[in-house]
């Protein structure tokens, strides 16, 4: 499976951001993304990746405490697409974003632990205040 982020850029304190993961891959030839969890991680510098928010194949979401109500996760099976959705962005946003992918069944959506079949590189997204 192959990750690739887009639309990270940079934007003012309060301003809003979406990004995008096109995922790909033989492995979901067959059911695209419906069957595959997903999230968004994020790394700023010199800090420890974070969880930022997941989904599961059901629609299932779970999201960090501090982006709780600002960030939306989703996802578009048919064109095989991740999305977060970022508003009411804030500086201490700042950081690599990054999508990751796993099978189901090895991952749990509420504590983000288990996503480690795919990684993106990252986008960058830079809040400015």
């Amino acid at each position: 499976v192959r990750l690739e982020e887009s639309g990270g850029g940079s934007v003012q304190a309060g301003g809003s951001l979406r990004i995008a993961c096109a995922v790909d891959g033989d492995e979901l030839s067959l059911f695209g993304i419906s069957t595959y969890c997903m999230a968004w991680f994020r790394q700023a510098p010199g800090k420890e990746r974070e969880g930022v928010a997941a989904i599961g194949h059901d629609g299932k979401t779970s999201y960090a405490d501090d982006v709780k109500g600002r960030f939306a996760i989703s996802k578009d099976n048919v064109m095989n697409t991740l999305y977060l959705q970022m508003n009411r962005l804030k500086p201490e946003d700042t950081a690599t974003y990054y999508c990751a992918g796993a099978w189901c069944p090895k991952v749990d959506i509420a504590t983000m632990d288990g996503f480690d079949d795919a990684w993106g590189k990252g986008t960058q997204v830079t809040v400015s205040s």
